[in-house]
């Protein structure tokens, strides 16, 4: 029997979370399914507009459906997924980035967003590290 340890379950547990957050907002659109917030934040003064963007919002939820999707498939996999996983680290970690485009240090360092901002800029280049780490000693012990 294949033995789980803790960088595999962190995976899992990770991916998982992603596919919670892909669920939300590729089902929900802008308005989401409201399992984060209510779904009455927002008002709609241009319906046309609005449902463009839903429906490019649905699809970049989607996205991280995919994504989280692959986390967890890489926590079993991890032999196989590992560079993809070290690939989609780094990815989140420069998604991360974008947010300080924002320009609001209110909202950027709100407690809404600064859990998220810290696990992007500093979470996953851990955890990309960690995997990097991984392969180095499994390539040790083969040897």
């Amino acid at each position: 029997m294949k033995k789980i340890n803790l960088l595999n379950l962190v995976v899992v547990i990770v991916g998982a979370a992603i596919i919670f957050l892909g669920l939300n907002i590729g089902l929900g659109g802008i308005k989401t399914l409201g399992w984060q917030t209510t779904r009455d934040f927002i008002s709609i003064t241009d319906a046309a507009t609005f449902h463009v963007q839903d429906s490019h919002i649905r699809f970049i939820g989607g996205i991280w459906f995919g994504v989280g999707a692959t986390f967890v498939i890489g926590g079993f996999a991890m032999r196989t997924f590992r560079p993809t996983l070290i690939i989609l680290s780094a990815m989140i970690a420069i998604a991360g980035l974008f947010r300080l485009s924002g320009l609001d240090s209110g909202v950027i360092f709100s407690a809404a967003i600064a859990p998220s901002l810290m696990l992007e800029l500093f979470g996953f280049p851990l955890l990309a590290w960690r995997l990097v780490v991984s392969k180095n000693r499994e390539t040790k012990a083969d040897g």
